[in-house]
């Protein structure tokens, strides 16, 4: 036979070793299984290791003392120990400690969210029945007295008085002090990223920033009376018609934007630092100025991440009760005038009704108030960061193609 005249295949090579041409099945190792369910488990193992990891977790806090938490704890050992023994012997070495790892990711996940859902459904479980109460959001405490609260635990009356007063000094407050914070923190965040180039100026204000972010809020709370006690007498000793006392509303919202002001400087730097700088290059190509192209380029394209941070900014400030007793007092009447006379806040609200009740003898109506002003300042929290998270994604910058 030539080398170029072509082979006639013989039954041996058409067949091969597997059997017939066509019908070759693919080559197993020993003791392996099918290619698809290699290194897998059946879905059901996770449910039967859960609840047998309960059953014996309840078991042996029973032994000891038992307890939701204790009772917790044991089934979460006992998951996490009895999936990875499982995987190890089934699948191998590699996938248990993956699985291993993932299983400590997901537990300490839910001891991490275990205190949040707790006081959620504290807060809400005892404060709700107070807060349907009538007119709890339309009164405030002018005229409720020990014997109305006594007539309302005795006799099973509504409990009268509302947060009215607390919530208007809540918002007035936070509002002068969004006023009085963001312009400086704004400002300030400009300077260090267009115009500062990291000189001694910039290094002390980055310095005295993360001084002010950790400061505690009773000492910013004397700060802001300090301040406005000084102002007034400087005032006073010129003639002009100031206040006598510093115990109002404006002081409580100076006092807060101390709080305030590192939180939005913070932010705002770093999303000013998140804008490319191509974009102010090809502003300054055209001829605009630097200030122009900050107003008209740079805070617009920011926009979205300075108005979160703005936004949580004002939640971590409206819950302080310390700078605001300090500063504002408490009142029972309501009080619309921020630079005149005491005003309340419902930190201070929630404070007061615990501490000091207004019936002594009988305090339930007192906590049923307190407990129902603290489910409304945990909503106007999470509003405001869901608020934060809404700005964030509608004025983020869209991509869009050619």
């Amino acid at each position: 036979m030539s080398p170029t005249e072509p082979k006639t295949p013989t039954p041996a090579s058409v067949e091969g070793p597997a059997g017939p041409a066509g019908q070759r099945s693919p080559k197993r190792g020993p003791g392996r299984g099918s290619s698809l369910t290699q290194n897998t488990m059946p879905w059901w193992i996770g449910p039967v290791v859960l609840a047998a990891a309960a059953v014996l977790g309840a078991a042996l806090s029973s032994l000891i003392t038992f307890s939701l938490a204790l009772w917790f704890i044991f089934t979460a050992v006992l998951y996490v120990l009895i999936s990875y023994v499982i995987t190890r012997l089934r699948v191998n070495r590699r996938k248990a400690t993956d699985g291993f790892w993932r299983n400590l990711v997901y537990l300490a996940f839910i001891i991490a969210l275990l205190p949040l859902v707790s006081v959620i459904w504290s807060v809400t479980s005892v404060g709700l029945p107070g807060l349907l109460e009538p007119g709890f959001f339309a009164s405030d405490m002018q005229g409720i007295d020990g014997s109305i609260d006594q007539q309302s635990q005795e006799e099973g009356t509504p409990v009268l008085g509302g947060i009215r007063h607390a919530l208007i000094g809540s918002l007035l407050i936070t509002i002068a002090a969004t006023l009085i914070s963001v312009p400086i923190g704004l400002m300030t965040s400009i300077y260090l990223v267009e115009y500062s180039r990291g000189g001694t100026l910039a290094r002390a204000i980055t310095f005295f920033v993360d001084v002010m972010t950790g400061i505690p809020s009773i000492v910013a709370g004397l700060f802001g009376g300090a301040a406005m006690a000084w102002f007034l007498s400087v005032g006073s000793s010129m003639g002009l018609p100031l206040p006598s006392r510093s115990t109002m509303g404006i002081t409580a919202a100076i006092a807060l934007s101390v709080l305030m002001i590192p939180v939005v400087v913070r932010t705002t730097e770093e999303m000013l630092r998140v804008v490319p700088n191509e974009l102010r290059e090809a502003s300054y190509a055209l001829g605009v100025r630097k200030w122009r192209t900050i107003l008209k380029v740079v805070i617009p394209t920011a926009i979205s991440g300075i108005a979160a941070g703005v936004t949580l900014a004002i939640a971590r400030v409206i819950g302080e009760t310390a700078p605001i007793l300090v500063t504002a007092g408490f009142v029972v009447s309501t009080n619309w005038n921020l630079v005149q006379g005491w005003m309340t806040a419902l930190p201070v609200y929630i404070f007061r009704q615990f501490q000091n009740p207004t019936s002594p003898n009988f305090s339930d109506p007192s906590h049923q108030r307190a407990w129902a002003a603290a489910l409304v300042l945990i909503l106007i929290v999470m509003l405001l960061n869901l608020t934060a998270r809404i700005i964030a994604k509608v004025f983020a910058p869209k991509k869009t193609g050619r």
